[in-house]
């Protein structure tokens, strides 16, 4: 099945039965909401999950605005009693956590951020620990993204001590790695080393002692690896990072490209940074090639800086 028609097919489940634009005339005298409509919500949102793996955040992220589109449409205009209420509210900021994401995937922060804000608003009116943990996990990496550790750090571990009381190990083991990240960039290299130990025995205790929610899932030794490549890049090591670079590409899933295309990036930019300069080329013009499958800023920027570090090794004649 082609691209166009696969994101067609799920696209329209996503936005549901009555779709957006073009609901019926019972919706305008207030639709009767029920558990079978929450079902049909998440079970869109779901899709749309599942496309950003196979598709990237540009593609993808139309879709997810348009379920909260719908989504908000039916918090504002239907009838419905108090429990469902609250579950339409919380879809709605699932929802817009994962638009942000699209955003941050697609290269716009600054959307990233106000779709964020939105679900942390949410989560923090409901008292729902669970989106406010993802909520500052995401934030947490985008200030890594940026460059502001201070921010990133203290989103890491104000996610973590709401975490704490009820997270798998496998979570608490994502938060581990985006704090030492942090503390790496602010050259705590003990600390950072220390907290990503922490992490990795997490990850290894973890063995499903207890249900992980679904956007834990990429968490695994490719991203202990690559974070342990961070440390060294951040201390100058970067034949060190190089090493650690490959492991984590040898680990990483090979269905899912835009992952493949971030871990080439990095990995290239290390060689460059090596002096590898004909490796460093292979990894990038492999990455690039990823992209025509995946539409993701993220990938496309990480590979672009991988260029720069070669071109200042290599010049282009």
């Amino acid at each position: 099945m082609e691209r166009r028609t696969i994101l067609a097919a799920v696209g329209s489940a996503a936005l549901g039965i009555a779709g957006i634009g073009s609901a019926p005339a019972a919706a305008f005298e207030g639709p009767r909401v029920g558990t079978d409509t929450v079902t049909d919500l998440r079970a869109g949102l779901s899709g749309l999950y599942g496309l950003d793996d196979r598709f990237g955040g540009a593609t993808v992220g139309p879709l997810a605005a348009a379920h909260l589109s719908r989504v908000q449409r039916l918090i504002d205009t239907g009838s419905y009693p108090e429990t469902i209420g609250r579950q339409l509210r919380l879809i709605s900021g699932e929802t817009a956590e994962h638009v942000g994401w699209l955003a941050f995937d697609a290269g716009d922060h600054a959307r990233a951020r106000q779709y964020w804000t939105q679900a942390r608003d949410t989560a923090t009116e409901l008292r729902d620990d669970s989106l406010a943990v993802l909520v500052l996990a995401s934030l947490s990496l985008l200030e890594l993204r940026e460059e502001q550790p201070h921010h990133g750090l203290d989103h890491a571990r104000r996610a973590a001590a709401l975490a704490a009381p009820w997270a798998p190990p496998s979570l608490m083991s994502i938060l581990a790695t985006r704090e030492a990240r942090a503390l790496a960039m602010l050259g705590d290299s003990a600390s950072a080393r220390t907290t990503l130990a922490s992490a990795a025995r997490l990850y290894e205790k973890d063995r499903g002692s207890r249900p992980a929610p679904d956007w834990t899932l990429f968490h695994g030794p490719a991203e202990l690896a690559a974070a342990q490549a961070e440390l060294f890049t951040a201390a100058g090591h970067h034949r060190a990072a190089v090493t650690w670079l490959r492991r984590s590409l040898e680990r990483q899933e090979v269905t899912y490209a835009r992952n493949e295309a971030l871990h080439r990036g990095r990995l290239a930019g290390a060689l460059a940074r090596s002096g590898e300069a004909d490796e460093a080329a292979h990894h990038i013009e492999q990455g690039e090639a990823l992209l025509t499958e995946v539409s993701s800023g993220r990938a496309r920027e990480g590979l672009a800086v991988a260029r720069r570090e070669l071109d200042r090794i290599r010049p282009t004649r």
